[in-house]
């Protein structure tokens, strides 16, 4: 069964965990246990009906103030697909932890109040989906409950938001109006919004075609590991190298080439928890046999011989900043994670911040702060073997490390092999 991951997003109070408690309360993918909680936490608040965003806010935190802090993760099913959802924080200083439910989702759905309308954290959030390259953004107009479901609300919220997304870069825009609390249009038909006669929010996701998001032209299999099980007879000459297959199709007799070293061999087996596969395709983990001994571990990549990934140690990237206690400056020494890759990295160049309200370029800024997205030159120790982000979101993304405290301070786009200007 084919699985969507989706991010929520949106300003403070949008709705977004009251959405998604609702998406799981009308798909039945809530235990009772779990609505009888929620049931008495929401009497124990004074709150007149369920408040099924209590299903995503589990920090103690996040239930006293109505927000969300943490990015909560839930799972649910229909007969058609699996879902992941991410929902996200709306605060401004969360911006990071909405960039890191995002990375890995197919679609954002990003939600707007109908009596406030298209705000600056609702633009903020559209422009780091754009950034991040989801293939599907759909935008919810939710709390039609509370303008009498008027279709001159919606219309002018979707003209507004319409001609904001024509300086992003989105190919796949919708838009649904809601009521999240009520339910209307989320998994039923709303019949009070007859003037609206798109699909319902469930049936979108159910049905939005995703198979083709995937790169299955480019082979990309960034090594992970070495098996070489020593303790069994029968696998006494077994070696394998594991690992996540990132683009294209592979399959036994496949000719495919090393990098960095260059050599070149044959498939010979695939596996996949113990058993042989005719082929492999994103985003599979596999365990790939060669035909020849070859000296390859952990960072390599396998790729076709005709068609490798780029190689360099000069990078052009945008980066989003994702530490509240240090900066990004020109001159900044971090460890670089790309795919299976770990190396040291130095910022050779900040070229401007990006100001994610106007999308305007300021080249005099001297460093980048916690949330600022900016576009640098980085240089690495050793070459990475990557494409433009564009291209793959996978091999085109890597996360920057303070070597000192060992957290993640930066997530990054790569653009291409840098240039000099």
């Amino acid at each position: 069964m084919e699985l969507l991951r989706f991010a929520t997003a949106g300003s403070v109070d949008d709705g977004k965990s009251t959405l998604i408690g609702r998406l799981l309360y009308d798909t039945k993918s809530i235990l009772e246990d779990q609505l009888a909680a929620v049931e008495r936490t929401s009497h124990a608040r004074g709150d007149e009906y369920v408040n099924l965003a209590l299903l995503l806010d589990g920090l103690k935190a996040e239930r006293e103030q109505g927000i969300t802090i943490d990015v909560a993760y839930r799972y649910f099913s229909t007969a058609k697909r699996k879902f992941i959802i991410a929902d996200t924080p709306g605060h401004l200083q969360y911006t990071r932890n909405m960039v890191t439910g995002a990375s890995t989702a197919d679609l954002a759905l990003i939600l707007v109040d109908a009596r406030k309308g298209v705000l600056e954290q609702t633009r903020r959030h559209a422009f780091i989906a754009s950034l991040l390259r989801v293939p599907h953004l759909v935008l919810c107009v939710n709390k039609m409950d509370l303008v009498d479901y008027d279709q001159g609300v919606f219309d002018r919220i979707r003209e507004e938001f319409r001609q904001f997304s024509m300086k992003l870069d989105v190919s796949d825009l919708s838009f649904i109006p809601i009521s999240a609390l009520g339910g209307d249009n989320v998994v039923t038909r709303s019949e009070k919004m007859a003037w609206y006669q798109g699909p319902t929010l469930l049936h979108h996701l159910e049905n939005v075609h995703i198979a083709s998001d995937r790169d299955l032209i480019h082979l990309r299999f960034p090594v992970q590991g070495v098996i070489r099980p020593a303790s069994a007879k029968k696998f006494h000459d077994y070696r394998a190298y594991s690992g996540q297959l990132l683009g294209g199709v592979m399959r036994p007799g496949d000719e495919v080439m090393v990098m960095p070293s260059g050599f070149t061999t044959r498939i010979k087996s695939l596996e996949l928890a113990g058993k042989p596969l005719k082929e492999a395709f994103p985003p599979m983990s596999v365990n790939v046999s060669l035909e020849e001994e070859l000296d390859i571990s952990r960072g390599d990549m396998l790729c076709r011989p005709g068609n490798p990934p780029t190689a360099s140690q000069d990078i052009d990237a945008m980066v989003c900043w994702l530490s509240d206690s240090t900066q990004l400056n020109s001159g900044s020494r971090l460890a670089i994670k790309h795919t299976t890759r770990m190396a040291r990295a130095m910022v050779k160049n900040l070229h401007y911040r990006l100001d994610v309200n106007t999308l305007h370029r300021d080249e005099q800024s001297s460093g980048l702060k916690l949330n600022e997205v900016g576009r640098v030159t980085l240089r690495t120790t050793v070459p990475l073997f990557f494409d433009e982000y564009r291209r793959n979101r996978s091999t085109g993304s890597f996360i920057l490390v303070d070597e000192g405290t060992n957290a993640t301070v930066g997530a990054g786009m790569i653009n291409g092999p840098a240039v000099d200007r």
